[in-house]
C-alpha cells in the first residue's frame, strides 16, 4: 500500500510539475517497478524495459500489453490492476524505439522485429503461452505476433488496432522517413493535445489526460528530442509501410476486438486528398470488416467511447474485458 501511495504521489507531481525533458522518461513514474531485458539486435547491443506484475493469487494465465505508437506502459496502468486482481500475469514491455527502451539510430524497425523482440522477452521469462493485448500500433504488433508466433499464443485481444485498412491502397502518399522526421521535430504537447482531442476523444478533453501529453511531449523537450523525433519517424514508416490487413484471415487464435466506435484514426488523413480523408479511420465498419474476416473473431463495440477506451471509461472497459477474457478460457 504504501509503495503505491508513493507511486501516486509522484504522478500527481508529475502531472502538476511536468515531466522533465528525457528521451528515455528518466523521471515519469511507472505504476510498477520497471526491469530491463539487454539482448543482441542487429549487431548492436539493445534493451527492452519492461514491468512484470505479479497477481497475489495466480490463474496460471499471463496477460502481454502492447503500447501504440503515441502510449508507453504507463498509459496501461488502469487495466493492469483489475488483470492482476483477477489472477493474470501481467507483462508490460515498452519496444525498441519507445518510451525507455533502446532508440538504437540504424535500428530497421519492423513488427515482425518488434514481435520477435517480445517473444524473446517472454522466452527469458518463461512465458510459454500468453494472452496478447494490443492497442493502437500495438494492436497491428499483436497480430503479427499472433501470425508468426500462433502456437505460442493462448488469445489476442485487439483494442482499436490502427491498421485495419491499408491507407496507402485508400489513397494517402507515401512520405519518407526524411519527411516524417521533419514533422516529428514540430512536435510539442500543444500539438499532440490537439491532435488526440480531436481523433482519439471526439472532440472531447479532460484533465487527467493531461499526463500522458506531458508523458509524450518530455521526450520531445530538450538534449535527446532529435533521437526520439528520430524513432517516431521510422515507427511511422514501418506502420504505413507493413499493412496487417491483408493478412487477418490467417489468424488462428482466439480473437477478441473491443472497438470504441468514435475513434478516427487514420495515419496520413493529412496527405490524402480531401475526398479520400473523409473515408479513412471509419471504425464502426473497419471494426465489423475485421471481425468477419478473422476466424471465429468476437467483437465487442463502445458506441460513445474513442480511440482509447481503456482511458476513457476504464470501469466499464474492464468489466468488458474479464467478461471477455473468462470465454477464452472456458473454450480451452
Amino acid at each position: 500500500m504504501t509503495a503505491r501511495l508513493a507511486v501516486l504521489a509522484a504522478a500527481l507531481f508529475a502531472i502538476a510539475a511536468g515531466a522533465r525533458a528525457d528521451p528515455y522518461l528518466a523521471d515519469f513514474p511507472y505504476p510498477h517497478d520497471v526491469k530491463r531485458f539487454d539482448f543482441r539486435s542487429q549487431k548492436a547491443a539493445v534493451w527492452m524495459d519492461y514491468m512484470d506484475v505479479a497477481p497475489q493469487k495466480p490463474n496460471g494465465r499471463t496477460v502481454v500489453l502492447l503500447h501504440g505508437k503515441n502510449f508507453c506502459g504507463p498509459t496501461w496502468e488502469s487495466v493492469i490492476e483489475p488483470l492482476v486482481a483477477a489472477g493474470y500475469r501481467v507483462i508490460v514491455p515498452d519496444q525498441i524505439g519507445f518510451c525507455r527502451s533502446a532508440k538504437p539510430a540504424g535500428y530497421q524497425m519492423s513488427l515482425h522485429q518488434l514481435a520477435t523482440n517480445t517473444h524473446a522477452l517472454l522466452a527469458s521469462l518463461g512465458i510459454k503461452k500468453p494472452i496478447v493485448m494490443g492497442h493502437s500500433m500495438g494492436g497491428m504488433l499483436g497480430m503479427r505476433y499472433a501470425l508468426t508466433y500462433p502456437e505460442d499464443t493462448a488469445a489476442l485481444v485487439l483494442v482499436n488496432p490502427i491498421g485495419l485498412e491499408d491507407w496507402t491502397a485508400k489513397g494517402v502518399p507515401p512520405a519518407t522517413i526524411d519527411t516524417l522526421y521533419a514533422k516529428e521535430l514540430e512536435t510539442d504537447a500543444d500539438s499532440i493535445r490537439a491532435y488526440q482531442r480531436k481523433i482519439y476523444y471526439h472532440g472531447n478533453w479532460r484533465p487527467t489526460y493531461d499526463r500522458w501529453v506531458d508523458m509524450l511531449a518530455s521526450m520531445y523537450r530538450g538534449e535527446g528530442g532529435d533521437q526520439v523525433a528520430w524513432a517516431q519517424a521510422r515507427a511511422t514508416d514501418m506502420i504505413q509501410s507493413q499493412p496487417v490487413i491483408h493478412e487477418i484471415g490467417n489468424i488462428a487464435v482466439p480473437t477478441l476486438l473491443l472497438i470504441g466506435e468514435r475513434d478516427r484514426t487514420a495515419l496520413g488523413r493529412d496527405r490524402a486528398k480531401p475526398e479520400d480523408a473523409a473515408k479513412l479511420g471509419n471504425y464502426p465498419v473497419l471494426a465489423r470488416e475485421a471481425a468477419a474476416k478473422i476466424p471465429g473473431a468476437t467483437l465487442v463495440t463502445f458506441e460513445d467511447l474513442g480511440h482509447s477506451p481503456h482511458i476513457e471509461a476504464p470501469e466499464e472497459f474492464n468489466a468488458t474485458l474479464l467478461k471477455s477474457l473468462d470465454t477464452f478460457i472456458g473454450k480451452d
